[in-house]
């Protein structure tokens, strides 16, 4: 009897083998970073790393919800090994049967709660994933211990637009503290299965050290906490409006700036001003 999707995981699977083989080709090459994943982890401590440390694309890569197993086929194509997770339990008991003979392992877990530590590095990850739970998958990951090499995803276009646009967002930029950003291939609606509401995309992200220090965002998220207001009326809890407008001017800050102006690093020169 053939599967059929879950609608309530927001489960709608891409079957276009060119646009498959595309996020594994993605996923699969390119993967240079000055910091491994071992390096990386002591790097968040030193805040430095060796550019000796040069990573060549590993064989092994942790999917995300494989569904049917599309994706999983062009995984398997180019990586040594699949560790695929799959919330499903129907879908996660079929997976290993289309695939006799591989290096296939498939996890029947809910992402959210698996354990990254369990997985040796270096490692990729890639996905088709539900669109509601884009931001803590994606945040799961740039904050895991033993951080992917690279994290290759097919999100929600207008999602995948927003994280790498000028304009920032509270999401935006915890992703851009952790992560180098890229834009991948715009998948239409119509090559699912059932076809979603809206356009999907391929997001790219190549881990990195911390720009700032975590404790920056106690202020970024006081400044989206009205993201349309100008952001010195957002701070304005703070400090006075007095040192405030002294503050900005002394770190060079348009007084009329909206919180979707700024980038992370000077979010960081203003938490060092009003708050440390």
């Amino acid at each position: 009897m053939a599967l059929k999707n879950n609608k309530s995981l927001g489960q709608h699977w891409l079957k276009n083998r060119e646009i498959l083989d595309t996020i594994a080709k993605i996923a699969s090459e390119g993967v240079v970073a000055a910091c491994p994943s071992d390096t990386l982890r002591a790097a968040l401590a030193k805040s430095s790393c060796s550019a000796e440390h040069i990573a060549t694309a590993p064989s092994l890569v942790v999917e995300i919800g494989p569904g049917l197993g599309t994706l999983t086929s062009s995984l398997l194509k180019r990586f040594d090994k699949v560790i695929a997770v799959e919330f499903d339990r129907r879908l996660a008991e079929n997976l290993p049967k289309s695939f006799p003979g591989k290096n296939l392992e498939v996890i029947n877990a809910d992402f959210l709660k698996f354990d990254l530590g369990t997985i040796a590095s270096p490692y990729v990850v890639a996905g088709n994933i539900p669109y509601y739970i884009t931001s803590p998958i994606i945040e799961k990951l740039i904050t895991a211990e033993n951080v992917p090499e690279k994290i290759v995803l097919l999100i929600q276009k207008e999602v995948a637009e927003r994280i790498a646009d000028e304009k920032e967002s509270v999401l935006s930029l915890k992703v851009k503290n952790r992560a180098k950003v890229e834009l991948g291939p715009v998948v239409l609606r119509n090559e699912f299965t059932p076809p979603p509401k809206v356009d999907s995309q391929v997001i790219i992200l190549t881990p990195h050290v911390p720009e700032v220090d975590e404790s920056v965002f106690k202020l970024i998220n006081l400044a989206f906490s009205m993201p349309r207001k100008k952001l010195i009326h957002n701070l304005e809890p703070l400090k006075s409006k007095e040192e405030l407008v002294r503050i900005f001017n002394e770190n060079d800050i348009d007084l009329n700036v909206r919180p979707s102006d700024l980038h992370i690093k000077d979010y960081q020169k203003l938490f060092r001003s009003v708050i440390m």
